[in-house]
């Protein structure tokens, strides 16, 4: 054991460097419980009472506020399994509503760059953005960022967590602690001597560590004896290789010990793939009503593909088949797909929904029932790209133009006011939320009533 560890760093906190600037220091922003708390934005009346969301089609449980975890439900767990303790404490129920959460998620992260500068924000998740906060001084850090939390909760009233760290690792363990000791801390934990930052060290089990999951921790504690961060930490570079993974085991191994391995890195803008992906609302078992989904997704799918301005190359869809396993072991189904190239990279939803209702064809089996259906558009290269053809009439080269006027009609409108035949009028396929909250800052006809 001794061949492998290493003392942790005593000078990660010299007053300057040569040129004058503080060491690197890193803050992680983190919604509490964010879908829990778009909720409760705007019913007031729910502030300190149990409150879930639910997945797609009302399936499993993926938000809970602390009062839901106190009373025992369970993360991700099936909702019906759950209903009998959600009836006994009138615990509140909500479909998901991804309208009102991205735009107040989006609101969370504009009020960040506004503060401390755009260039300094990166947004890692819906609900969670690191903030480089190395320009401030040390000292200064803890008063920094319990303003910072002041004025995102003050201009979106969403409720956040900080924590600040010299590298992401300890400020994902330092948020990890404000939000476990919230009346101590005040949502706010700052790592900024060796001493604190050991005994955070100490109090964290090796599992609840960014970046080490069920597994690995299992592996730690059983061949290791690895039970918490601080002994991990000691540690040395070559097991992190050797045993977490190689390159990414060896930054985890320098990140506890306060060395930032994990640059600031601007929001992917760009996609590589893009898919759109639903369950249905109910199983299926029409081969129409699998083609007016797969239709429908692949408008979706072209909508997102023309805003990054990109064309696809290829367009793959898939099925998945219910299982007929009706006891209380959930099984996935069976997953089933085509994919095809496309003569020439295109962004037209018309020249997608094409090929992809016609692989259906391939894939459907009578008597089978189908539970959830996917359109994947990948080889993406810039629309700019593509050149017009001489050998067609000249008003087929413009269908960029009427896709625009298609998605700005759209946009403006919304719930697709224009569509392609092929996505049907009924769609009842579509996906269940009987317990969805208006979008209150996304609809018009939604907007809050204040009287």
């Amino acid at each position: 054991m001794s061949t492998t560890m290493q003392p942790i760093q005593t000078n990660l906190f010299a007053q300057h460097t040569v040129n004058g600037n503080y060491p690197s220091m890193y803050a992680i922003v983190d919604c509490n419980n964010f879908y829990c708390s778009c909720e409760r934005l705007f019913k007031p009346h729910l502030d300190n009472k149990p409150v879930v969301v639910l997945s797609n089609n009302d399936g499993c449980i993926i938000s809970r506020s602390d009062e839901s975890k106190l009373l025992g439900v369970d993360m991700a767990g099936p909702y019906f399994l759950a209903k009998p303790l959600i009836k006994k404490h009138d615990v509140a129920v909500f479909s998901s509503n991804y309208n009102l959460y991205g735009d107040l998620s989006m609101r969370v992260m504009d009020t960040l760059r506004a503060i401390i500068g755009e260039q300094h924000v990166e947004v890692y998740s819906v609900d969670e953005a690191f903030v480089d906060l190395s320009m401030f001084p040390i000292e200064e850090l803890d008063r920094i960022a319990r303003d910072m939390k002041a004025t995102v909760e003050q201009w979106t009233g969403i409720k956040v967590s900080i924590g600040v760290a010299p590298t992401k690792v300890l400020s994902k363990l330092a948020n990890r602690l404000s939000k476990k000791n919230k009346e101590k801390s005040g949502g706010v934990i700052v790592l900024d001597t060796m001493e604190k930052i050991k005994k955070a060290l100490a109090i964290t089990p090796v599992g609840d560590i960014w970046g080490v999951g069920g597994q690995y921790a299992k592996k730690l504690k059983e061949q290791w004896f690895i039970d918490d961060a601080l002994q991990l930490s000691k540690m040395s570079e070559e097991f992190g290789r050797l045993h977490l993974g190689g390159v990414v085991g060896v930054r985890l191994i320098r990140e506890l010990n306060g060395i930032a391995s994990k640059d600031m890195q601007d929001e992917l803008l760009n996609k590589k793939m893009i898919a759109t992906t639903r369950m249905f609302g109910s199983p299926v078992g029409d081969i129409n009503d699998i083609k007016e989904a797969v239709a429908t997704y692949t408008s979706r799918a072209a909508e997102k593909l023309r805003r990054q301005h990109s064309a696809a190359n290829i367009i793959s869809i898939f099925v998945v088949s219910k299982e007929e396993n009706h006891n209380a072991t959930f099984n996935r189904g069976i997953t089933h797909s085509r994919y095809t190239t496309l003569p020439t990279a295109t962004s037209f939803t018309n020249e997608l929904i094409k090929p992809a209702v016609a692989m259906v064809d391939g894939l459907f089996k009578e008597g089978t029932l189908y539970k959830k259906a996917g359109v994947m558009l990948s080889g993406l290269v810039p629309d700019a790209s593509i050149q017009g053809n001489l050998f067609i009439p000249e008003t087929k080269n413009n269908g960029r133009l009427l896709m625009d006027m298609i998605d700005n009609i759209n946009f403006s409108q919304r719930d697709d006011v224009l569509k392609f035949a092929a996505s049907g009028t009924t769609r009842d396929w579509k996906m269940r939320q009987e317990l969805r909250s208006p979008r209150y800052t996304t609809r018009w006809e939604e907007l809050y009533e204040v009287r």
